[in-house]
């Protein structure tokens, strides 16, 4: 290497060193929270592949916290109720956001289930969803968790977060009860335009551009265009009921739940539940899943 080199180098190298540091202290605070709850994820995750998918739940849950059976039921009374089995069920944060107040936020991914352990090829996989908020000891515990199924993996490494909105201020005077009132009112003007003009022109109107959709036995479907190609596939008329809805403290994040029914007519071909994520009233998370049929 020639001297010019080596002097090139030294000025470079320690150039490049600044940037980076000054890049991670550039890093936002939603961001920041964005990444300790992906943190939150994998210690779930890793609680199921150490202690068995019962104790992790039951560790992480929140007292209140619901999962789908098919319907909605208080999660640690339904895994406390169950024996451990055998079986790893593993899965990988690849999307998460939280609210601008830090205090409710999501992840999402691919799971896959192992019947023996982690030697044991995947045979069963789909995409998890769930819900996170800030305890009054100021701990993280999932309020809601649910999924889809799929026959394939559609496992991904990436890890994303959205896209132009770092900021961490929120309104300090919210009403989180009127904010929760508010949101149960959206879903319903959501459902009656969908019963009237279809779920396709609905949609048109609630979903945010970067939605992402859950469905299953298909790949995750993101940003509004797909996901309108999707819902376009409907054959019937989609309308719901909310049964819950929960809003962060700084009001620009919250999410709801309930049971959706597809109609032809007034037979109803398809009936199941449903979770959404609202952010800056747009849906930015949509899960449906009909129950098994008997």
């Amino acid at each position: 290497m020639s001297r010019k080199s080596i002097l090139l180098a030294t000025l470079i190298i320690p150039t490049l060193a600044i940037i980076g540091v000054v890049s991670a202290q550039k890093e936002s605070e939603r961001t920041q929270n964005r990444r300790a709850l992906v943190e939150m994820e994998h210690a779930f995750a890793k609680a199921a592949a150490t202690k068995g998918t019962r104790d992790a739940f039951l560790e992480f849950l929140a007292d209140d916290g619901i999962i789908f059976q098919p319907g909605p039921v208080n999660g640690k009374k339904f895994w406390s109720e169950r024996q451990p089995r055998k079986g790893l069920l593993s899965w990988e944060p690849i999307f998460a956001d939280v609210s601008r107040a830090g205090d409710l936020g999501y992840t999402t991914g691919p799971w896959e289930f192992r019947p023996n352990g982690p030697d044991d090829p995947p045979v069963a996989f789909g995409q998890y969803f769930t819900i996170w908020k800030k305890q009054g000891d100021g701990s993280w515990r999932a309020v809601l968790d649910r999924g889809v199924s799929s026959e394939k993996s559609f496992a991904t490494k990436l890890l994303l977060f959205p896209l132009h909105d770092e900021s961490s201020v929120g309104d300090t005077k919210f009403d989180v009860s009127r904010g929760r009132a508010a949101l149960i009112k959206l879903e319903e003007e959501f459902s009656t335009l969908s019963a009237r003009k279809g779920a396709t022109a609905a949609a048109d109107v609630y979903l945010a551009s970067d939605v992402r959709v859950l469905r299953q036995n298909i790949a995750p479907v993101v940003g509004k265009e797909n996901a309108l190609v999707l819902i376009s596939g409907n054959a019937g008329t989609l309308t719901w009921k909310p049964a819950m809805a929960d809003v962060s403290a700084s009001g620009d994040l919250g999410y709801t739940y309930g049971a959706f029914d597809l109609k032809r007519g007034d037979l109803v071909i398809e009936h199941g539940s449903y979770v959404r994520v609202w952010k800056k009233q747009r849906v930015v998370l949509d899960v449906m899943s009909p129950d098994p049929k008997d």
